[in-house]
């Protein structure tokens, strides 16, 4: 997040005053102890040398902005800097005696304590301009170091969203197409059913549109289209499948991923109730498990039958979005043992986003 910039001029301005109120307490104290001088000339100093390092402060902020060490050489910027320290030092020590005197008046007194002090205000100066450019340059980089984090935080969420919206829209034409192979061939064979099939094609469609823009659906939304997807392939394959749910109490309201069990359906069926004669059970359980919504598929399957070759869209979308949206690579167990096939999903609920033990 962004600082505010009215607090960021407030807190640089605080930054200021403490620095330059140090340096004119600290200045006061050496010339009124540590060198004996007087009172009055002791505060006009200090106060005179202050203010103008005030305004040196600021200028200095220049030097530092304009001689960026990343598009220069080092030894460029060290002369550079050298020569900006000489003359804002000498241009100090200049200023603050011209003001001085105006205020004291001419006097060997003050002329003979400035000039035996000339070579230490000179190393006060030079000193306090490589602090403060140090100091810019840090500022300088750790501000550039966030409002890049920032840019690449933001860059890496649009590229995710990409992604995403592309996983998504893989999955529509898939099965779109499959539905419209299978419409061609009943309508030769059984035309009412293929009727049937083109109204149930629409609601599935209208399904899709009303929540294409949707990230996240509750898991009852979810299933409402699966049922209906089912419907459609239950023209096609008829009595070859049957579909139970087993779904626990609080289940329905939890939000998944948008179109998330679309192709882990569409793989039973290209892979399990297309190759197979056999009757095929697809078993769909939804239980909370530890913070988790645990979505577990499983059906029957010939294991004698060739593998049908598919594009690879099904399972690997799903783990795909998974992984873009929740930042794991542990949310999909896929097994297949005895004749039975099983896909189990865990999605994080909101309010609890701990690890699956």
């Amino acid at each position: 997040m962004h600082d505010n910039p009215i607090l960021r001029s407030f807190r640089n301005f605080a930054i200021l005053l403490a620095y330059c109120l140090s340096f004119a307490i600290v200045s006061f104290l050496i010339l009124q102890i540590g060198l004996d001088v007087d009172f009055k000339t002791s505060i006009a100093d200090s106060l005179v040398s202050t203010v103008l390092l005030c305004g040196f402060t600021i200028i200095w902020f220049y030097p530092a902005k304009y001689i960026s060490i990343e598009q220069n050489k080092i030894l460029k910027v060290i002369i550079s800097h050298e020569i900006s320290a000489i003359i804002s030092s000498a241009l100090w020590i200049l200023l603050t005696y011209i003001i001085m005197v105006a205020i004291i008046g001419f006097g060997d007194k003050y002329e003979s304590f400035f000039y035996n002090t000339l070579l230490w205000r000179f190393l006060v100066g030079w000193i306090l301009y490589a602090l403060v450019v140090s100091f810019y340059y840090l500022v300088s980089y750790y501000t550039e170091s966030k409002d890049r984090a920032v840019k690449e935080s933001e860059l890496k969420s649009l590229i995710t969203q990409a992604e995403l919206r592309s996983l998504k829209f893989q999955i529509n034409p898939h099965f779109i197409f499959n539905s419209l192979n299978s419409m061609s061939a009943l309508t030769e064979i059984d035309p009412k059913k293929a009727k049937e099939m083109i109204i149930k094609l629409a609601d599935f469609l209208r399904y899709i549109l009303a929540t294409t823009e949707q990230e996240k659906n509750k898991l009852s939304e979810e299933l409402k289209n699966i049922r209906l997807y089912l419907e459609i392939e239950k023209i096609r394959f008829e009595e070859k499948f049957d579909y139970t749910e087993e779904i626990d109490d609080g289940c329905s309201i939890v939000e998944i991923p948008n179109m998330l069990l679309q192709p882990l359906f569409e793989n039973v069926i290209k892979h399990a109730v297309y190759e197979t004669l056999d009757k095929v059970h697809l078993q769909l359980k939804c239980s909370l498990d530890e913070g988790y919504l645990k979505i577990h598929l499983q059906n029957n399957f010939d294991e004698t039958s060739k593998p049908q070759i598919g594009t690879g869209v099904g399972l690997k979308n799903i783990n795909d979005r998974l992984s873009l949206i929740y930042h794991r690579i542990d949310l999909m167990v896929v097994k297949k043992e005895k004749g039975i096939f099983s896909v189990t999903l865990f999605i994080p609920c909101e309010d609890n986003s701990t690890n699956k033990k």
